[in-house]
């Protein structure tokens, strides 16, 4: 049963060829630590077919979602998921206008490459999947190979082994590293702080 502690509301995006465990484990853990989070599908319809060929079924599709209820969007990446999110020109204004107003940001696996190519991380610390570390570089970012990077209004990570990490670390921002524990002790995750 949810037990909602929080006001702040988090919208997570998938597409079509979006990595499930990227995507899924933000939207459990959130439950878990009692954050509200939406899925968002950038289709017409609020059905994606996961990079693995899984159906899932979003709670909207991204003409219906009001982008000012919510307090962070979430990207996860894969392949093509992360390129059918960049395509999305609605989320794309979107993520501009929330760096803008100094609202959050999280991605993971490739898709902080999105906020790379907006010039969103230029000067700053970041991380991503291994194969696209060159590519944030090429854009001006700082980057880490740390499992996650959080910066004022960004928190970015390198993909599914890390997603357990990465969905702590916005636990973390908006509930404090106590309710972040709580979460990682009820799913047997040694949390690394």
């Amino acid at each position: 049963m949810f037990v909602q502690k929080t006001d702040k509301k988090v919208a997570i995006f998938l597409a079509d060829g979006t990595e499930m465990i990227e995507a899924l484990t933000p939207v459990d853990l959130l439950f878990r630590a009692g954050i509200p989070v939406s899925t968002v599908a950038v289709s017409d319809k609020p059905l994606i077919r996961s990079s693995h060929d899984t159906l899932i079924v979003t709670d909207m599709t991204v003409d219906e979602v009001h982008f000012d209820d919510y307090d962070m969007l979430v990207l996860p990446g894969g392949m093509p998921g992360t390129v059918n999110l960049e395509n999305c020109e609605t989320l794309k204004d979107a993520v501009v206008r929330f760096h803008s107003e100094g609202k959050q940001l999280a991605a993971i696996c490739a898709a902080p490459t999105i906020l790379a190519h907006l010039g969103l991380l230029k000067g700053h610390p970041a991380t991503c999947h291994t194969v696209r570390m060159d590519e944030l570089a090429e854009y001006g970012a700082d980057v880490k190979e740390d499992p996650v990077v959080v910066t004022d209004n960004m928190i970015l990570s390198r993909g599914v082994g890390t997603a357990i990490d990465f969905s702590l670390a916005i636990i973390s921002h908006y509930l404090g590293e106590e309710a972040a524990q709580r979460v990682a002790d009820s799913i047997v995750y040694p949390c690394k702080g």
